[in-house]
């Protein structure tokens, strides 16, 4: 029997069956079965899931779909060609007259295995942090938690013969690590499928603070690589030292005039356009905890950018950071050379009606600005030999622009409501630092997002060692059963 006509039938005799809100049931199912439940997290943490693995990525969508199957939802795999497919799951309630969309994502950041340390990213391990339990494996943060969050949430609410009042759908992505680049064509081509009244994204921290959070919108991002040149070959630096330019020199001052040292953006134009925050959002901020202090000694920060601006004020401007640089060789591997290029990948986040397309704009006419010629693919020789300075810049089309939703519409007034029953005092943030494609979902689903994460803040999202604590697990099923109670 589908979960739907399994708890509708009858609902008053199934509400009198149980006195329990669906958090203290959740609270109550997990207390019962902590290791059986990690047991099941751990196998689906151990399935592969990076992009260079399409195999593995297959594997965990099969899996997913089995273990949405099992649980009496409607299940299969949304796919198009040449792309992860986005697994999707349906749980239509007889009567309900609102559909509440989940979206994760199942894909996970690459990994270097030497890295990890003790044990490998797939071999998911439990380890005491300050007291506290932690299992160790790519993705336990970010993002399986929120699925396997949501599909326990389900279970708890069936043991406890609590029933669903609304339909639900479960939207699972398997690209968001690379953008989502298919997400909108995907769910586009299934629109009848996906849309819904609200779609609640499962994805990203709670507050550094430890509280529950929701947030309302997502800064977009955009990037941008630059590669300079210099000689056609390494020149030997004592021989051509103070003569042949240098380019690993010439990036580090091109990229130095974009900031002052205060971290403020000196490309022209950079904040130009930027949507005001509402007085409730403000009100928002203002009553969030601050956390600088803290994260600046857990960082070993002995000073932050923005001129005594809190981070979660920061977070609601646009930024330009550098993710990385290249250029010749350091340490045991450095040679006396004038090296041949110099690249840097600049990431670019987004705020509300700042568009992405014009923001990269932006930072190529600084960089013309500052003599380079400027080029889209690989400069010939005569084209070194025709100009001074020369840049190669690759805009990256699989970028998105920040969304927004306001906090007093009465589906995020609902969504806040529900989340607090489980949690109780909640941050509320009109901004999340992190960038999710929040307009490709809206667009295709026709559907408002707002974000309710569920991971620790310190669970080393994207690099060596990820993990997640427990107790985020066991509040985040909490969490999860108080949403998909929703009307």
């Amino acid at each position: 029997m589908r979960f739907g006509a399994l708890y509708v039938v009858g609902l008053g005799l199934a509400q009198a069956l149980s006195a329990q809100t669906p958090a203290e049931a959740a609270r109550q199912y997990t207390a019962a079965r902590q290791p059986e439940l990690i047991q099941q997290f751990s196998d689906l943490l151990s399935i592969p899931n990076v992009a260079a693995d399409p195999a593995g990525l297959k594997r965990n969508a099969d899996r997913l779909v089995e273990m949405l199957s099992t649980r009496g939802a409607e299940a299969r795999l949304l796919s198009i060609p040449d792309a992860p497919p986005v697994v999707f799951g349906q749980i239509n309630v007889p009567g309900a007259t609102h559909t509440i969309v989940f979206y994760a994502h199942y894909d996970g950041q690459p990994v270097t295995p030497s890295e990890w340390s003790p044990s490998p990213p797939f071999t998911p391990t439990l380890r005491e942090v300050n007291g506290e339990q932690r299992i160790y494996a790519r993705s336990a943060g970010d993002d399986k938690a929120a699925i396997f969050a949501q599909l326990t949430a389900l279970d708890a609410l069936r043991a406890a013969h609590i029933p669903l009042r609304a339909n639900l759908r479960f939207v699972w992505d398997g690209e968001e690590e690379a953008g989502s680049p298919h997400l909108e064509q995907i769910l586009t081509a299934n629109r009848d499928l996906v849309h819904g009244d609200v779609m609640l994204v499962c994805d990203g921290p709670v507050d550094q603070s430890g509280k529950q959070t929701v947030v309302f919108g997502a800064r977009g991002d955009a990037h941008l690589e630059i590669t300079l040149y210099g000689p056609h070959h390494g020149l030997h630096s004592g021989h051509y030292g103070n003569w042949a330019p240098n380019p690993a020199m010439m990036l580090a001052q091109l990229l130095a005039g974009m900031k002052d040292e205060n971290g403020r953006v000196l490309i022209p134009h950079f904040y130009d356009g930027i949507a005001p925050l509402s007085p409730i959002e403000k009100q928002a901020l203002a009553r969030a905890p601050v956390n600088d202090r803290m994260l600046m000694d857990a960082f070993w920060l002995g000073h932050v950018e923005g001129s005594g601006a809190h981070l979660l004020e920061l977070i609601n401007l646009p930024s330009l950071n550098i993710n990385g640089l290249s250029s010749a060789q350091t340490g045991a591997h450095a040679t006396n050379v004038i090296p041949s290029t110099a690249t840097a990948d600049l990431d670019l986040r987004l705020v509300v009606d700042i568009d992405w397309r014009e923001q990269q704009q932006r930072v190529v006419d600084y960089i013309r600005s500052r003599g380079y010629f400027i080029v889209e693919t690989e400069p010939t020789r005569e084209i070194l030999l025709a100009h001074p300075r020369v840049a190669l810049v690759v805009r990256d089309p699989a970028s998105y622009n920040a969304v927004r939703t306001p906090m007093d519409l009465p589906i995020a007034q609902e969504v806040i409501h529900a989340v607090t029953s489980a949690r109780g005092d909640v941050v509320l943030l009109p901004t999340m630092g992190g960038s999710v494609p929040l307009g490709a979902m809206e667009r295709a689903t026709q559907a408002r997002t707002i974000t309710v994460p569920i991971a620790n803040y310190d669970d080393n999202q994207h690099a060596a060692n990820e993990n997640l604590r427990l107790k985020n697990l066991w509040d985040g099923i909490e969490t999860m059963a108080a949403l998909l109670d929703m009307n």
